[in-house]
């Protein structure tokens, strides 16, 4: 599924096109994607200004000077083209200015797409619970320490928690924690302040390095461009169970499952 790098990434790479331009044509190929298309979707947006873009967690915002926000999610494999040289299958909703055509391709179906009032976005259901932006100053050592106190599942599973910070998913949280050395096992509410003060400048890094990086690229993700992202070849725990810890500790990366998903760390400096 594509992470907040990703989604970054996409969000920026369309901004370069579409910012402040206006739609001139929508085209719905399909009644649907995981979810039906917003009733009054095409009316709403076309012959409106794109007036920014943005991201909240996972979620790509295209706001317009309607006063609406068009939210897309992009599932497990959705991407957008921009103009493509041929139609796709799977280009379920396509956007048109005077110079570009954007294509929300999704072969899986699992995105959907929104159309919410942007007054009222904070309000939306999927926002209304979030934690604070990863990237954002929400995010400090005191805001963690406050959400985890007398929490005892494991710190790993609580920084999945979107309650606790928004748009966490499981490859950027095992390379935060062995950037911060925090031992992915330990109960959530015993992590020291100092480890905490830690681990917030880990997470903004290895978000950071990925977004320059265009993304990792898992399995069939590219950017709006079709270029794929290269920062798994950063990963320094994920997906490298058995090997040597980066750190040249003497450690080795093992593998662990929590909360059914796959946990990587290396034991020897991960406390």
């Amino acid at each position: 599924m594509p992470e907040l790098p990703e989604v970054e990434t996409t969000v920026r790479g369309l901004a370069r096109f579409l910012d402040g331009e206006r739609i001139e044509r929508v085209m719905l190929n399909r009644p649907d994607m995981r979810f039906a298309f917003p009733q009054g979707l095409v009316q709403n947006i076309t012959g409106a200004r794109v007036t920014g873009l943005g991201r909240r967690a996972k979620y790509g915002l295209i706001h317009t000077d309607r006063g609406t926000t068009l939210v897309f999610h992009l599932g497990m494999s959705g991407r957008w083209r921009i103009d493509p040289a041929e139609p796709g299958k799977h280009d379920h909703l396509v956007i048109e200015t005077a110079a570009h055509r954007f294509a929300l391709n999704d072969a899986r179906r699992f995105g959907f797409v929104d159309l919410v009032e942007t007054a009222a976005l904070d309000a939306w259901p999927a926002f209304a619970a979030l934690g604070p932006e990863p990237l954002g100053p929400g995010l400090t050592p005191a805001h963690l320490h406050a959400a985890l106190t007398n929490r005892k599942p494991a710190i790993k599973l609580m920084l999945l928690d979107q309650r606790i910070v928004a748009g966490l998913g499981n490859i950027y949280v095992c390379e935060a924690l062995w950037r911060a050395r925090i031992d992915p096992r330990k109960t959530a509410g015993t992590v020291s302040r100092p480890a905490l003060t830690r681990l917030v400048p880990a997470i903004r890094e290895v978000l950071e390095q990925s977004i320059g990086d265009g993304g990792s690229s898992l399995r069939d993700y590219a950017r709006p461009d079709g270029e794929l992202g290269y920062f798994a070849s950063r990963f320094a725990v994920y997906g490298r169970e058995g090997q040597s810890c980066q750190r040249d500790d003497g450690g080795a990366v093992r593998r662990i499952v929590q909360g059914g998903r796959s946990t990587w760390y290396c034991p020897k400096c991960q406390r």
